[in-house]
């Protein structure tokens, strides 16, 4: 069914042409009648009127081993939400849709910030762990998976691909992560993968010393894919970051939490395209620039917690061998491209690195200008330590506002 190649840290699943979906759904039908699956879909309302989120309802539809949905819905008024509600009626399968904004998860939210433990900032990172808070509470899934909802080549065998590993009882995986080629429309993208994560992680490397964790980073063929799926008896005790972070933060939870046996990486499509995020050269809050900040803050965080003493003079460092590294695998990029008849910019790439070595040292200055700061969200088994009702008051809060709003 697909090729497992154990290689350095990560079990690396590919989707070979000779593969069976259809032997695999149906595989997964089977399982998921004791193992059951939830899908969770962090969204914003705006993307409820783009053009990708329609057809990945329609795949949906298509799956019979989803035992819920979870949709977590941000920047949404009460308007909105009734219109979310309309919207993902379409779905087949049982699902919910969480009003972030709404007053009954606000003064859920309110308690949790009483006891100094609510999610410093929103994002994506926020709104996914509420779904996860959700599933948690609901006590009748085995597996949750994750996945965005702006995927304009999206499929059902891409979800079906992504679960297999953490679903089938005989596998040892408690996560799979996705990775796919960057490629649409003529173009090489990822470009913050490409150009910022890859590269920075070899600059860590040459500047700090080898570190496992960055070569367990290091060993993901698309760290910041926005599709995971988990066995859910790993959830309670996730830390994730609330920020652009949240994929970075997933898998350094994976490194300290997990045998990095027990996670993989599993190609779930041959071709990928999503909505794009605007490079945001003068707005550091927007767009890729904040993007580029929240992730080196991630991995500083995880080295800092692990040992590492940083300072002005070593992110200097490691901003100097970034920009070299990053240059180099401009050049090599370049030439893939030209080899593959696809279009890369030169010009542009090396703004966007530019721009990435100047949020080195942003993020740097803003890690060591906030010691006190708690990287992370507490996760679920601290939130029921501190108050026991926290997950039924979010479960009656979802529950009244479909019913009001419906």
């Amino acid at each position: 069914m697909a090729d497992f190649h154990q290689g350095g840290h990560v079990a690396t699943m590919h989707n070979l042409r000779v593969s069976a979906p259809n032997d695999l759904v149906r595989e997964l039908e089977a399982f998921s009648s004791t193992r059951k699956i939830t899908l969770i879909l962090p969204s914003l309302f705006s993307e409820l009127e783009g053009e990708a989120l329609p057809a990945i309802i329609d795949e949906l539809n298509k799956v019979n081993f989803i035992h819920r949905i979870v949709i977590g819905l941000d920047r949404a008024t009460e308007e909105q939400y009734r219109h979310a509600l309309k919207f993902f009626s379409k779905l087949k399968a049982d699902h919910v849709v969480l009003w972030n904004d709404g007053p009954r998860l606000r003064a859920v939210d309110s308690k949790l910030q009483e006891l100094n433990l609510s999610p410093s900032e929103p994002g994506k990172g926020r709104n996914v762990w509420f779904c996860m808070g959700y599933t948690i509470a609901q006590a009748d899934s085995a597996v949750v998976a994750v996945h965005d909802c702006d995927v304009l080549t999206y499929s059902a065998d891409m979800l079906a691909r992504l679960v297999y590993p953490v679903t089938n009882p005989r596998f040892p995986y408690q996560m799979s992560k996705g990775f796919y080629p960057r490629v649409a429309d003529g173009k090489l993208n990822g470009r913050v993968s490409r150009l910022l994560v890859a590269p920075i992680l070899s600059a860590m490397a040459k500047v700090l010393g080898p570190r496992e964790y960055l070569d367990f980073i290091s060993d993901f063929r698309y760290p910041l894919a926005g599709e995971f799926a988990m066995r859910t008896s790993i959830l309670p005790d996730m830390r994730i970051p609330s920020d652009w972070g949240l994929e970075i933060g997933l898998l350094s939870e994976a490194w300290r939490n997990l045998s990095p046996r027990s996670v993989c990486q599993v190609e779930v499509s041959d071709r990928y395209d999503h909505k794009h995020q605007d490079l945001s050269e003068e707005d550091a809050s927007a767009g890729l620039s904040r993007m580029s900040v929240d992730i080196c803050k991630a991995l500083y965080r995880k080295l800092a917690a692990d040992g590492t003493v940083f300072s002005e003079e070593i992110f200097r460092s490691i901003k100097a061998t970034y920009f070299r590294d990053a240059l180099d695998l401009i050049e090599t990029y370049f030439n893939d491209a030209q080899m593959n008849g696809l279009h890369v910019d030169r010009h542009v790439e090396e703004k966007t690195v530019e721009l990435f070595a100047s949020n080195i040292m942003r993020a740097g200055q803003v890690f060591l200008d906030n010691p006190m700061e708690t990287p992370f969200i507490p996760n679920w088994s601290r939130i029921h330590a501190a108050d026991p009702d926290i997950t039924t008051s979010m479960l009656q809060a979802v529950e009244l506002d479909m019913q009001e709003y419906s």
